[in-house]
């Protein structure tokens, strides 16, 4: 694949040019000490190489591995991550722009693992797309107390992020005028905290929110004052290796508070940059004058953790009919009733909305959580490691249309829709 130098308004990058596609990696828009507010990058002089992947912030092995594969693996682990990788169809010239914000619980993930790629994604949608990585775990939600730093950090991060596609995406063809956020599971929780956070406002007018857990997503302050607790102990100088012990610890003790120990870290209401819980109808009602929504989930999204969880497992002895029936209850609960309440929401308040489901069920999850991200990014060979694919080969005309849909909302808004209620599969 071709080199070539990028002149940006913030320095030279070296970058990779197949002809259809250029791509720059891991390119810093921040950077931030431990438990510290992030600081916006500098311009620089020279050359900096931005062909190779860049840091995944400290994590543990990804629990949804089994179904999807490992996300990470091979990947250097670093405090310094604050980066994010674009891609842009060759000659882009004020084309819009998608900012994938990925998931992983708040505790694991990054925009820069090859399953996120995104070439296939900008080619076929005809648009630039930007990989955010930011700060999860105790790093970038729930400092402890007497390390001095502040909440949210993670999601500060996120601000920042698009703060520097706004100010230099024009240099990649990009529209930052026309600027989609969009993400999956804690990703799409971070887009709805997006909107609610006024320091968000204006850096982007359309969003996407894929299997949001909205359920488990509010009202967490009694869990986060036990995550809390359980991290009085972590000095501020301590090693990685007991940073992520301590986060492991403060995980068990979230588990007493059931369905909401399934994210023990996040955005915290209430804590800069987000209103209090007060608030938030109101920032809601600001938001949907502001933002076109599309919103939606997987069939099954509920399905890998009903077969993660022991009472699952137990489930799992009796056949596949009794845990999809009981992973249809889940589905509707912690994911289709939220985001059919949040739409409805929208809509009363005047905010042009549409509705997806996405039904292809390839392996033993049937169309569980994550089953559609490898219809929307990465490559064939990135997701060949995934057991919820069933070693079935990908549909390329579902995720054709799917990357294209997608591209369409970030062209043109709900209006460039095909229906207000799609299915896909």
């Amino acid at each position: 694949m071709a080199q070539r130098q990028l002149r940006t308004r913030m320095g030279t990058l070296l970058v990779t040019d197949d002809g259809a596609v250029v791509r720059a990696r891991g390119v810093r828009y921040a950077t931030a000490g431990r438990f510290e507010r992030p600081e916006a990058v500098r311009p620089w002089s020279g050359v900096v190489d931005a062909t190779r992947r860049g840091p995944v912030c400290p994590q543990p092995p990804s629990r949804l591995g089994f179904a999807t594969g490992e996300f990470t693996d091979g990947m250097v682990h670093s405090e310094d991550c604050l980066v994010v990788t674009v891609a842009a169809p060759a000659g882009a010239d004020g084309l819009p722009v998608l900012v994938w914000i990925h998931g992983g619980a708040y505790v694991e993930g990054t925009g820069e693992c090859a399953k996120y790629d995104p070439v296939a994604l900008a080619a076929e949608a005809g648009v630039v797309v930007v990989n955010v990585s930011y700060r999860v775990g105790v790093l970038g939600y729930l400092a402890p107390t007497q390390a001095g730093g502040a909440d949210n950090l993670g999601l500060r991060d996120q601000v920042l992020a698009l703060r520097w596609v706004r100010d230099n995406i024009a240099d990649f063809g990009g529209d930052p005028g026309n600027v989609t956020a969009f993400g999956q599971s804690a990703g799409a929780d971070s887009v709805l905290a997006l909107m609610l956070s006024e320091e968000a406002d204006g850096l982007f007018h359309r969003a996407i929110m894929q299997s949001a857990p909205l359920s488990i997503s509010q009202e967490r302050a009694p869990l986060f004052a036990a995550v809390r607790a359980r991290l009085t102990h972590l000095a501020h100088g301590a090693s990685t290796a007991e940073i992520l012990a301590a986060q492991d610890e403060a995980v068990a003790v979230a588990h007493r508070f059931g369905a909401f120990a399934g994210m023990p870290y996040g955005p915290v209401l209430g804590s800069a940059p987000l209103p209090s819980v007060a608030e938030v109808p109101a920032r809601l009602a600001d938001a949907a004058s502001r933002v076109e929504l599309l919103i939606g989930h997987t069939k099954h999204d509920a399905s890998p953790f009903v077969v993660m969880s022991p009472a699952g497992r137990r489930l799992t002895r009796l056949g596949r009919s009794v845990t999809r029936i009981v992973s249809a209850g889940a589905t509707k609960q912690v994911f289709a009733d939220p985001a059919h309440r949040l739409a409805d929401t929208w809509a009363s308040n005047g905010g042009s909305v549409a509705r997806y489901r996405f039904d292809r069920a390839p392996g033993f999850l049937g169309a569980g959580h994550c089953v559609e991200l490898p219809y929307l990014l990465g490559t064939p060979d990135s997701w060949s490691d995934s057991p919820m694919m069933g070693g079935k080969p990908l549909d390329t005309a579902l995720a054709t249309r799917l990357r294209r849909t997608w591209g369409d909302f970030a062209r043109g808004g709900v209006a460039a829709l095909e229906s207000t209620n799609l299915r896909f599969g």
